[in-house]
């Protein structure tokens, strides 16, 4: 193993890269929670920034610092590309996929089947260090089992022990990186969706504890089916970053006290009408500019899960917007919801 050390801190609490979910609106939306939680953008691909609308794929606005871009790719050459010409938006970190298990990725010798070809992560790796002087970081599985997907001349096809994870992290560590976030699954590329991939396979987290007991001089973050503060506490115990994905969107508020994590004096004193006074004026620069509120609104429908008023909240922020905009709604709903929810702290 590479005995290489990095520099950079890595954060507490991230909040995992999620397409069709962390777009800049979400991200704006979270940082009314917690400052100091490390966002992700949404993956989004070498082609897609070689050959699309940069600024549509990567304007963000200054207050989601700070902001990590992560990438997927199959080749050294356009990965470097990519990350060159998305070094001037002075994203904090730039992250290279090896963890998506979905069809369309693997088809596209992306995301997670890329364990099977360590030495072609680690140039991929390389290229991106040389391409930025932002943290290179990358995401990956414990492990995959690429049968069915993977061509004949690849053996073994079922990646999924222990000592698989060490030769493929002491492959690619020779890249220098900053950080190795690990989902603390196997992807099974196969027959099973992005969704059942993060439900079916079983997780192993003593794995990644064992990882970073065994490798201590690496930083390592932790992944998978991390619900809740309790959660987050017992994992930093053993690694040194948790990774919260769909925890995140599904119960956001869980994320006010993200930020005791990083110091034990920023512990949160954020209420619910304290994220809608956020939102607020973003839901009407929205309006104001011709845009969708529900650009927003529709990542805050779970502000209130589990609690009296959800459903209210729901009604009140969801479209049709025809006879009162959407701002009224908010502005109502800061008005009419249950005082002991919308104040709780």
């Amino acid at each position: 193993m590479n005995n290489y050390i990095s520099k950079v801190t890595t954060p507490k609490i991230s909040i995992a890269p999620m397409v069709d979910r962390t777009d800049r609106h979400f991200r704006y939306f979270l940082r009314g929670i917690t400052k100091k939680s490390l966002l992700y953008t949404e993956m989004i691909t070498s082609q897609a920034i070689l050959n699309g609308d940069l600024n549509k794929l990567l304007d963000f606005n200054k207050i989601e610092k700070p902001l990590s871009l992560q990438i997927a790719g199959s080749t050294p050459d356009e990965i470097y590309e990519a990350v060159k010409l998305a070094d001037s938006w002075d994203y904090d970190e730039v992250n290279l996929n090896v963890g998506c298990p979905s069809n369309r990725v693997s088809g596209n010798s992306m995301g997670a089947c890329l364990m099977a070809y360590p030495e072609l992560v680690k140039e991929m790796l390389f290229a991106m260090k040389e391409a930025t002087n932002k943290p290179v970081t990358v995401k990956h599985r414990i492990g995959i089992d690429g049968t069915g997907i993977l061509p004949d001349n690849i053996s073994p096809k079922i990646i999924n022990r222990y000592d698989n994870m060490v030769k493929f992290v002491d492959t690619i560590s020779a890249a220098k990186i900053d950080r190795f976030t690990i989902h603390a699954r196997i992807a099974i590329l196969k027959g099973l969706s992005p969704r059942e991939n993060r439900e079916i396979p079983p997780i192993r987290y003593e794995d990644v504890y064992k990882f970073k007991k065994d490798f201590p001089h690496l930083n390592i973050d932790i992944n998978g089916s991390i619900k809740t503060p309790d959660d987050i506490e017992n994992h930093l115990k053993y690694v040194d970053g948790v990774m919260i994905g769909r925890a995140s969107y599904e119960d956001p508020f869980m994320l006010r006290s993200a930020d005791k994590f990083f110091d034990s004096n920023l512990d949160s004193n954020i209420s619910r009408a304290d994220i809608i006074n956020w939102v607020l004026p973003y839901v009407e620069d929205l309006e104001n500019k011709g845009e969708n509120p529900n650009l927003i609104l529709k990542h805050t429908l779970a502000l209130f899960f589990n609690e009296k008023g959800t459903k209210q909240w729901k009604q009140l922020i969801s479209p049709p917007f025809k006879d009162t905009k959407a701002s009224e709604r908010v502005k109502l709903a800061l008005k009419s919801l249950p005082e002991e929810t919308l104040y709780f702290k």
